[in-house]
């Protein structure tokens, strides 16, 4: 297998076989980034065969898969770790090089080491077309909305901060609070590490918002208003959410009003973080309160749509409704194709790297629960699989947290604070 070397630290090359990648450690090779989604034509090796190869022949193996017309930042940014963790020189391959270059020239510029212009004269300079690397920039250059992510392991959960590059104002969208259910631990070094990236990118803080109240983490809302003082807000139906799990808890003194939160959206409201318009859209399925909100070119869809290799969220919890979710996927999907979708888990298939961000044409086109379904189809489907999955671990410890806006409970006469399990409920 030919490879083209980069510079000292890196070399890309098309698809190796078996023997190509034992080739590759004689050539003194360290690592080896497979940037190549599985299924791309028939006899590819795929992953798993290429990571027992690689193992075989003493490289490390990293799987970054990209489409090219679809790479996002948190790609570039999976290639560069897979990079720094390499103990020596790394060939990076897909079908034919050049999306491993182009993953290595995107985080080159975005890191400040090349000027965009660069790009195209230095794939020419190694036989490589990177003129789709240049149009990247160029769409990244003219997006509104600044969205930086900020994915929870322990969860598979992911957080955002959603910026007006102009004003400096931003909002934070389903902030972790940190728990441990082994220990009963609360932690805030989620929470904390964004509030610190957001003070050294000098923002100021204008909303803190939920999606929903989740089932699977602790929400860091009221802990973060705390910290700011900016205004936290979710969807009003929250308060059909209170008063289901209030009856579950058995929990008379729950106000169901929604006024845990400074602000409940209804459908089609409008607010603005700095000089960007953001727009509400309810969007049940997952939850009787989801929402999504639309932010510039972004739209935060949570659990709804996850990236099109991962489908669609589940809908057996209470309040649920597989048919309600299939009519808020198509409002979404009604969005202009080339709007940006961020969902709000990502479960790593096939053991890729962490990814959250998609397109609404992306999603029509490759989402297996979506693409060539009906409504009656997509039910079929999703209450199917929803039956294959186990609850959340933590969904009886957080709804009692998250229906009060992230509020923990309130301390007991020892100065402790207790959750409350109800047995043989769900």
């Amino acid at each position: 297998m030919t490879s083209v070397r980069v510079n000292e630290l890196i070399s890309v090359a098309g698809q190796p076989d078996a023997a190509g990648l034992a080739a590759f450690a004689d050539e003194g090779f360290a690592a080896v980034i497979n940037a190549r989604p599985d299924g791309e034509e028939p006899g590819q090796p795929g992953n798993v065969a290429e990571k027992v190869a690689a193992t075989a022949a003493g490289l490390s193996y990293s799987f970054v898969p990209v489409k090219g017309s679809e790479i996002t930042e948190a790609d570039i940014r999976a290639f560069q770790a897979a990079m720094a963790e390499a103990k020596g020189p790394v060939i990076a391959h897909c079908k034919s090089g050049i999306r491993a270059l182009t993953l290595y020239t995107l985080g080159e510029v975005l890191d400040g080491r090349m000027e965009p212009g660069d790009v195209e004269p230095f794939g020419q300079s190694l036989g490589f077309d990177l003129a789709a690397a240049r149009r990247w920039l160029e769409r990244r250059a003219a997006q509104t909305a600044d969205v930086k992510a900020f994915f929870h392991p322990a969860t598979w959960s992911v957080q955002y901060v959603v910026a007006d590059p102009a004003t400096r104002r931003c909002a934070i969208i389903d902030p972790v609070l940190d728990f441990d259910e082994t220990s009963g631990a609360t932690g805030t070094s989620s929470a904390d590490a964004i509030l610190a990236d957001i003070e050294s990118r000098g923002l100021t803080v204008a909303w803190i918002l939920d999606t929903h109240p989740h089932a699977d983490h602790f929400s860091a809302a009221h802990y973060i208003k705390g910290k700011t003082g900016a205004p936290i807000a979710i969807g009003a139906h929250v308060t059909e959410v209170q008063i289901l799990w209030k009856e579950i808890y058995n929990w008379p003194a729950l106000a169901t009003d929604g006024s845990q939160w400074d602000r409940l959206f209804a459908d089609g409201d409008r607010f603005e973080i700095g000089g960007l318009e953001a727009r509400v859209m309810f969007s049940p399925g997952h939850t009787l309160a989801s929402v999504t909100y639309v932010i510039g070119d972004a739209a935060l869809v949570h659990d709804t749509v996850f990236t099109p290799d991962s489908g669609t969220a589940r809908t057996d919890f209470p309040g649920g409704s597989a048919a309600a979710l299939w009519r808020s996927i198509q409002a979404i999907l009604s969005l202009p194709d080339e709007t940006r979708l961020f969902s709000g888990h990502d479960y790593q298939p096939n053991g890729r790297h962490p990814r959250w961000e998609s397109t609404v044409a992306a999603q029509k086109r490759d989402n297996p629960h979506i693409a060539g379904k009906d409504e009656a189809g997509y039910v079929a489907l999703r209450q199917a699989r929803d039956r294959t999955l186990p609850k959340p671990k933590l969904m009886l410890h957080a709804l009692q947290v998250n229906i009060r806006g992230g509020r923990l409970p309130e301390p007991e006469g020892n100065g402790r604070r207790y959750l409350k399990i109800p047995l043989d409920r769900l």
